[in-house]
């Protein structure tokens, strides 16, 4: 059996028939479904054309339907291409052109984007729409009437060096799309993902699937709940993907904005395992959650795992106090790669930006020279890569990003970090967002998580503004707690002097009401700085 998701998803639908493999409020999907719906879409996908390699672009919120779509496209070794459903008609028309997309499936909300742009995009060959409730668009399939007229597709043999494509936005430029073999992904995935389910590391796509057979006897099948849009790779990579590996049950969230207390009604109900987080973003409502409502019976969620944005020790340290039994697994990666890990445990969290590296990762200084540990130097984090991993249709961002280094292949996505002298990643920030005040150096994640730290703040981010003298000066803009009145902006510079040096405080500070982020949690600084500027001119 070939490395592949959908080879192994097609056996555990095999072998466990029976059991859920996806939740969304009252809609339950048997493993038997989720294959058979799956496969009558892959027949659709093939009928109107599509091939091995052929993109399906999905334009969908959180829903079964999404990994119906993910789920076929692999079934006929096509690319399914997640695409922002916040996306206006230009971005979506950038999108589905530069990837080429030839399948789009999208919701029927959504349908006024759709119809400004399809007339535009001549490869587009097959159009399906998801009945959420807005009007259907004509010249559009329905989504269950497609289902119920195809056949289900035969099943095919596959490779690992079948290609996977993620569109990463990041806060600047146009969205990438970041290519990498399945292969190599699903067998990272068997060895890592186990031991944090407290199972032996597997070697096997077949032990794979033993291994979702006797849990499914055991009556212990893994339940994950993402919390983030399926569209963001954390969704993806950390809660899906490694969930159905092994035969587990992925419930879906009905809000397609984050409530905390639907949240951790639905871990109660469903019994989940394990919860799937963007950082503080997400885990300080969900916080404030726990301590609005306390007393739900949540002993079975032993995992909060997170990546894409800071997660604070003192965030963690307060879930602790409400989940006695859980390790929360904080990963830095970027979507070009993993880089390192994070192990949180009650009574022992873990200090906030440092990580433990991954196999294979190295800190290196722009000359490509590795940085000692424990040295204080500064350097770029360099993963392990392949030759299959770069950017769609951009040779010049793949050969900058993805370096060849003592022999080897890494990608530099572009983090900065120190090492520490027992090897462990002190996170900086992303190099894009650095702020040069005076040839000084200023990353921004480092004075966000300061002034996170006064118990009024709820949210804040930093950048760099113009400045005469000094090229760019600190600025900020930041949300304070509901529950707790603004404090004045100096109080704040005050409690910054005892853990920041001084050319890292903000000179000016901006008061919002909300801090802007994006739909998956990640710092919106352009927004930031608008904000800012607005409220400067005032």
């Amino acid at each position: 059996m070939e490395p592949h998701h959908a080879t192994i998803w097609e056996a555990i639908a095999d072998a466990i028939p029976n059991e859920v493999a996806v939740v969304q409020g009252d809609v339950r999907r048997t493993w038997a479904d989720f294959e058979d719906r799956s496969a009558r879409l892959a027949r659709a996908f093939t009928d109107a054309g599509l091939q091995p390699g052929s993109k399906v672009a999905e334009f969908l919120y959180n829903s079964p339907e999404y990994l119906e779509a993910t789920f076929a496209a692999l079934k006929i070794r096509a690319i399914p291409v997640n695409v922002n459903y916040r996306y206006v008609d230009e971005e979506l028309r950038y999108l589905l052109e530069n990837a080429d997309a030839e399948a789009l499936v999208y919701h029927s909300s959504l349908r006024e984007r759709v119809a400004a742009v399809r007339d535009r995009l001549p490869a587009l060959k097959l159009v399906i729409e998801v009945d959420d409730g807005g009007a259907h668009l004509d010249g559009t399939e329905r989504y269950e009437e497609v289902l119920a007229r195809s056949d289900p597709a035969p099943r095919i043999e596959r490779s690992p060096d079948d290609v996977s494509m993620a569109y990463t936005g990041g806060t600047t430029g146009r969205p990438k799309g970041v290519t990498a073999h399945i292969g190599e992904a699903v067998e990272v995935m068997l060895a890592t993902a186990p031991p944090l389910l407290r199972e032996q590391a597997v070697e096997t796509p077949e032990e794979a699937v033993a291994l979702a057979v006797r849990r499914a006897g055991e009556g212990s099948q893994f339940v994950t709940i993402p919390a983030p849009p399926l569209m963001h790779q954390t969704a993806m990579a950390i809660g899906v993907l490694p969930t159905l590996l092994f035969g587990g049950r992925v419930v879906l969230l009905n809000g397609r904005t984050l409530d905390c207390q639907e949240l951790w009604d639905v871990a109660e109900r469903e019994r989940a395992d394990a919860v799937i987080v963007v950082g503080d973003a997400f885990a300080r409502p969900m916080l404030k959650a726990l301590d609005e409502r306390p007393g739900r019976v949540l002993d079975r969620v032993t995992v909060v795992a997170s990546s894409g944005a800071m997660f604070s020790s003192e965030v963690k340290a307060g879930l602790h106090d409400h989940l006695d039994n859980v390790v929360i697994i904080d990963l830095i990666a970027a979507t070009e790669g993993g880089m390192g890990m994070s192990l949180s445990f009650k009574g022992t969290p873990a200090e906030t930006a440092r990580f433990m590296p991954s196999p294979g990762v190295i800190v290196v200084t722009e000359d490509a020279r590795r940085v000692e540990p424990g040295s204080g130097e500064i350097g770029l984090v360099a993963l392990p890569t392949s030759a299959g991993h770069g950017y769609f249709k951009d040779e010049a961002k793949t050969a900058a990003t993805f370096r060849e280094i003592d022999g080897s292949r890494y990608a530099i996505p572009g983090d900065f970090a120190t090492v520490g002298a027992d090897g462990s990643l002190m996170l900086l920030g992303r190099g894009s967002q650095c702020i040069n005040t005076a040839g000084e150096k200023v990353f921004p994640e480092e004075v966000e998580e300061a002034i996170k730290t006064h118990p009024a703040v709820d949210d804040c981010l930093v950048f760099g503004i113009p400045d005469e003298r000094f090229g760019q000066r600190v600025a900020a803009v930041v949300g304070f707690s509901a529950d707790a009145d603004p404090v004045p902006h100096d109080e704040l510079i005050a409690a910054l002097r005892t853990q920041l040096a001084s050319y890292k405080h903000p000179r000016e500070i901006v008061t919002v009401e909300t801090v802007p982020r994006t739909a998956v949690g990640k710092p919106d600084y352009p927004e930031a700085k608008r904000l800012f500027e607005v409220a400067v001119r005032q």
